[in-house]
Protein backbone atom coordinates (compact mmCIF):
# COMPACT_ATOMS: atom_id res chain seq x y z
CA UNK A 1 0.00 0.00 0.00
CA UNK A 2 1.29 3.46 -0.90
CA UNK A 3 2.19 5.93 1.86
CA UNK A 4 -0.78 8.15 2.82
CA UNK A 5 -0.86 11.82 1.85
CA UNK A 6 -0.94 12.63 5.56
CA UNK A 7 -0.87 10.70 8.81
CA UNK A 8 -4.19 10.34 10.59
CA UNK A 9 -4.26 10.92 14.34
CA UNK A 10 -6.42 9.15 16.90
CA UNK A 11 -6.43 10.27 20.53
CA UNK A 12 -7.61 7.33 22.60
CA UNK A 13 -8.96 7.20 26.13
CA UNK A 14 -10.97 10.42 25.87
CA UNK A 15 -13.08 10.81 29.01
CA UNK A 16 -14.14 14.46 29.27
CA UNK A 17 -15.45 17.23 27.08
CA UNK A 18 -12.16 19.06 27.57
CA UNK A 19 -10.29 15.99 26.25
CA UNK A 20 -12.55 15.76 23.23
CA UNK A 21 -12.31 19.46 22.37
CA UNK A 22 -8.55 19.49 22.88
CA UNK A 23 -8.20 16.60 20.43
CA UNK A 24 -10.56 17.98 17.80
CA UNK A 25 -9.20 21.54 18.04
CA UNK A 26 -5.63 20.26 17.63
CA UNK A 27 -6.58 18.48 14.43
CA UNK A 28 -7.10 14.88 15.53
CA UNK A 29 -9.07 12.77 13.07
CA UNK A 30 -10.58 10.43 15.64
CA UNK A 31 -11.17 10.02 19.36
CA UNK A 32 -11.40 6.73 21.19
CA UNK A 33 -13.80 5.78 23.98
CA UNK A 34 -12.52 2.88 26.08
CA UNK A 35 -15.25 0.40 26.99
CA UNK A 36 -12.89 -1.96 28.82
CA UNK A 37 -13.82 -1.67 32.51
CA UNK A 38 -10.40 -2.57 34.03
CA UNK A 39 -8.79 0.35 32.21
CA UNK A 40 -8.17 3.66 34.04
CA UNK A 41 -9.51 5.25 30.86
CA UNK A 42 -12.85 3.41 30.99
CA UNK A 43 -15.90 5.45 30.11
CA UNK A 44 -19.48 4.25 30.45
CA UNK A 45 -21.43 3.97 27.20
CA UNK A 46 -23.94 6.57 28.37
CA UNK A 47 -21.19 9.08 29.17
CA UNK A 48 -19.46 8.34 25.88
CA UNK A 49 -22.66 8.88 23.94
CA UNK A 50 -23.17 12.24 25.61
CA UNK A 51 -19.62 13.25 24.71
CA UNK A 52 -20.00 12.05 21.14
CA UNK A 53 -22.72 14.61 20.57
CA UNK A 54 -20.05 17.32 20.80
CA UNK A 55 -17.85 15.82 18.07
CA UNK A 56 -17.31 18.18 15.15
CA UNK A 57 -18.10 17.02 11.65
CA UNK A 58 -15.46 14.70 10.17
CA UNK A 59 -14.01 13.70 13.57
CA UNK A 60 -14.62 9.98 13.96
CA UNK A 61 -15.72 8.20 17.12
CA UNK A 62 -14.09 4.85 17.91
CA UNK A 63 -15.24 2.40 20.58
CA UNK A 64 -12.47 0.25 22.07
CA UNK A 65 -13.11 -3.25 23.42
CA UNK A 66 -10.80 -5.93 24.82
CA UNK A 67 -12.01 -9.52 24.50
CA UNK A 68 -15.65 -8.51 24.93
CA UNK A 69 -18.33 -11.02 23.99
CA UNK A 70 -20.49 -10.24 21.00
CA UNK A 71 -23.45 -9.78 23.36
CA UNK A 72 -21.50 -7.26 25.45
CA UNK A 73 -20.43 -5.44 22.31
CA UNK A 74 -24.01 -5.24 21.04
CA UNK A 75 -25.23 -3.95 24.40
CA UNK A 76 -22.65 -1.15 24.39
CA UNK A 77 -23.30 -0.40 20.72
CA UNK A 78 -27.00 0.10 21.44
CA UNK A 79 -26.16 2.69 24.10
CA UNK A 80 -23.31 4.37 22.25
CA UNK A 81 -23.00 3.57 18.55
CA UNK A 82 -19.61 4.63 17.21
CA UNK A 83 -18.39 5.04 13.64
CA UNK A 84 -15.56 2.53 14.06
CA UNK A 85 -14.82 -0.28 16.53
CA UNK A 86 -11.34 -1.12 17.82
CA UNK A 87 -10.87 -4.69 19.04
CA UNK A 88 -7.76 -4.78 21.18
CA UNK A 89 -7.75 -8.35 22.47
CA UNK A 90 -7.38 -11.87 21.12
CA UNK A 91 -10.69 -11.86 19.26
CA UNK A 92 -11.15 -14.53 16.59
CA UNK A 93 -12.44 -14.08 13.06
CA UNK A 94 -16.03 -14.93 13.95
CA UNK A 95 -16.15 -12.33 16.71
CA UNK A 96 -14.60 -9.70 14.45
CA UNK A 97 -17.12 -10.47 11.74
CA UNK A 98 -20.08 -10.22 14.11
CA UNK A 99 -18.83 -6.88 15.46
CA UNK A 100 -18.12 -5.52 11.99
CA UNK A 101 -17.95 -3.79 9.66
CA UNK A 102 -15.60 -0.91 10.37
CA UNK A 103 -13.21 -2.83 12.62
CA UNK A 104 -9.74 -1.66 13.62
CA UNK A 105 -8.07 -4.89 14.70
CA UNK A 106 -5.16 -4.48 17.08
CA UNK A 107 -2.23 -6.90 17.03
CA UNK A 108 0.98 -7.03 19.00
CA UNK A 109 4.26 -6.56 17.17
CA UNK A 110 6.32 -9.72 17.44
CA UNK A 111 8.84 -10.69 14.78
CA UNK A 112 7.72 -14.31 15.08
CA UNK A 113 4.03 -13.65 14.46
CA UNK A 114 3.54 -10.25 12.82
CA UNK A 115 3.57 -11.52 9.23
CA UNK A 116 0.90 -14.10 9.99
CA UNK A 117 -1.19 -11.54 11.89
CA UNK A 118 -1.05 -9.01 9.08
CA UNK A 119 -2.00 -11.69 6.55
CA UNK A 120 -4.79 -12.98 8.78
CA UNK A 121 -6.48 -9.63 9.29
CA UNK A 122 -5.52 -8.27 5.90
CA UNK A 123 -7.84 -10.89 4.42
CA UNK A 124 -10.72 -10.14 6.82
CA UNK A 125 -13.53 -8.36 5.01
CA UNK A 126 -14.83 -6.52 8.08
CA UNK A 127 -11.41 -5.16 9.09
CA UNK A 128 -10.94 -1.59 7.89
CA UNK A 129 -7.44 -1.14 9.34
CA UNK A 130 -4.87 -2.99 11.45
CA UNK A 131 -3.36 -1.36 14.52
CA UNK A 132 0.10 -2.57 15.46
CA UNK A 133 0.94 -2.05 19.14
CA UNK A 134 4.06 -2.70 21.15
CA UNK A 135 2.38 -4.97 23.63
CA UNK A 136 -0.78 -6.92 24.28
CA UNK A 137 -3.62 -4.90 25.75
CA UNK A 138 -2.23 -1.52 24.75
CA UNK A 139 0.24 -0.98 27.57
CA UNK A 140 2.12 1.84 25.84
CA UNK A 141 5.39 0.13 24.91
CA UNK A 142 7.27 1.14 21.76
CA UNK A 143 8.54 -1.49 19.33
CA UNK A 144 10.99 -1.82 16.43
CA UNK A 145 9.50 0.60 13.90
CA UNK A 146 12.13 -0.18 11.29
CA UNK A 147 11.18 -3.85 11.36
CA UNK A 148 7.54 -3.00 10.69
CA UNK A 149 8.20 -0.49 7.90
CA UNK A 150 8.65 -2.89 4.94
CA UNK A 151 5.58 -4.83 6.03
CA UNK A 152 3.46 -1.66 5.92
CA UNK A 153 4.31 -1.21 2.25
CA UNK A 154 3.03 -4.69 1.34
CA UNK A 155 -0.03 -4.98 3.56
CA UNK A 156 -3.40 -4.62 1.83
CA UNK A 157 -4.96 -2.80 4.78
CA UNK A 158 -4.07 0.59 6.28
CA UNK A 159 -1.67 0.27 9.21
CA UNK A 160 -1.98 2.34 12.38
CA UNK A 161 0.83 2.29 14.91
CA UNK A 162 0.55 2.66 18.67
CA UNK A 163 2.63 2.04 21.76
CA UNK A 164 4.97 4.46 23.46
CA UNK A 165 4.26 7.34 21.09
CA UNK A 166 4.81 10.87 22.43
CA UNK A 167 5.17 14.37 20.96
CA UNK A 168 8.95 13.80 21.13
CA UNK A 169 9.15 10.56 19.14
CA UNK A 170 6.05 10.44 16.92
CA UNK A 171 7.83 12.31 14.13
CA UNK A 172 10.57 9.70 13.97
CA UNK A 173 8.00 6.90 14.01
CA UNK A 174 6.20 8.47 11.06
CA UNK A 175 9.45 9.05 9.17
CA UNK A 176 10.47 5.41 9.58
CA UNK A 177 7.14 3.62 9.18
CA UNK A 178 4.99 5.99 7.12
CA UNK A 179 1.83 4.51 8.60
CA UNK A 180 -1.73 5.39 7.71
CA UNK A 181 -2.23 6.68 11.24
CA UNK A 182 -1.00 6.92 14.81
CA UNK A 183 -2.98 6.10 17.95
CA UNK A 184 -1.88 7.80 21.17
CA UNK A 185 -3.20 7.62 24.71
CA UNK A 186 -0.66 7.57 27.54
CA UNK A 187 1.76 9.74 25.56
CA UNK A 188 -0.57 12.75 25.90
CA UNK A 189 -1.48 12.26 29.56
CA UNK A 190 -0.42 13.84 32.85
CA UNK A 191 -1.30 10.53 34.52
CA UNK A 192 -3.32 7.48 33.44
CA UNK A 193 -6.77 8.64 32.40
CA UNK A 194 -6.00 12.39 32.61
CA UNK A 195 -5.23 13.99 29.25
CA UNK A 196 -3.04 17.07 28.87
CA UNK A 197 -4.34 19.51 26.20
CA UNK A 198 -0.86 20.95 25.67
CA UNK A 199 0.56 17.48 24.96
CA UNK A 200 -2.29 16.70 22.57
CA UNK A 201 -1.59 19.90 20.65
CA UNK A 202 2.15 19.21 20.66
CA UNK A 203 1.61 15.70 19.32
CA UNK A 204 -0.64 16.84 16.49
CA UNK A 205 1.88 19.54 15.53
CA UNK A 206 4.67 16.98 15.54
CA UNK A 207 2.66 14.77 13.20
CA UNK A 208 2.06 17.70 10.85
CA UNK A 209 5.77 18.55 10.83
CA UNK A 210 6.68 14.95 10.10
CA UNK A 211 4.25 14.81 7.20
CA UNK A 212 5.65 18.05 5.78
CA UNK A 213 9.17 16.63 6.04
CA UNK A 214 8.17 13.38 4.32
CA UNK A 215 6.66 15.29 1.40
CA UNK A 216 9.92 17.16 0.78
CA UNK A 217 12.03 14.00 0.62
Amino acid sequence: MNAPSRTRVKICGVRTLDDLLAASNAGADAVGFVFHKPSPRYLSPDAAWELSQALPAFVTSVGLFVDASVDDFCEVEEQCPTILTQLHGSEDEDTVSQCGPGIIKAVRFDEATIDAELARWGDAEDVAAILVDGSAGGEGKAFDWAALAPRVRTCDKPIIIAGGLTPQNVGEAIRVVRPYGVDVSSGVERKPGLKDPALIEALCRAVQRADAGNHTQ
